[in-house]
């Protein structure tokens, strides 16, 4: 088993910026791909970003230059830089983490940007 523990969401304004870490434990060995996706309130959950084993990203289309997702292995840790945050990047943001083909998933964070 996998464990994934968000941190770093929070109350913040328009235009400031937020690091979420996720921490991996448990059956770590083997984790391949981690990052992260986002559920707004009424919408469905999509991907925000996506960190490889050897380093490769993809970031969503519309977060692109805005969100970083980088990763250290060291620590288990993945983390998503996000600056210019915008109103409707409200959303609960969720760690993902894939494992010999199968997903895991942390419970959340929520991040709430206000105008």
């Amino acid at each position: 088993q996998v464990q994934l523990v968000e941190s770093g969401g929070g109350l913040v304004q328009a235009g400031a910026s937020l690091r979420l870490s996720c921490a991996a434990s448990g059956s770590i060995s083997g984790i391949n791909a981690m990052g992260w996706y986002r559920q707004a309130p009424g919408k469905e959950r999509e991907l925000v970003a996506i960190i490889s084993s050897g380093g490769g990203t993809k970031i969503a289309e519309s977060m692109q230059g805005r969100f970083t997702i980088s990763r250290d292995n060291a620590k288990n840790t993945v983390y998503l830089q996000m600056v210019s945050l915008k109103t409707e990047d409200t959303a609960v943001y969720y760690c993902w983490g894939d494992r010999f083909g199968r997903d895991y998933w942390g419970k959340g964070t929520l991040v709430t940007v206000s105008s």
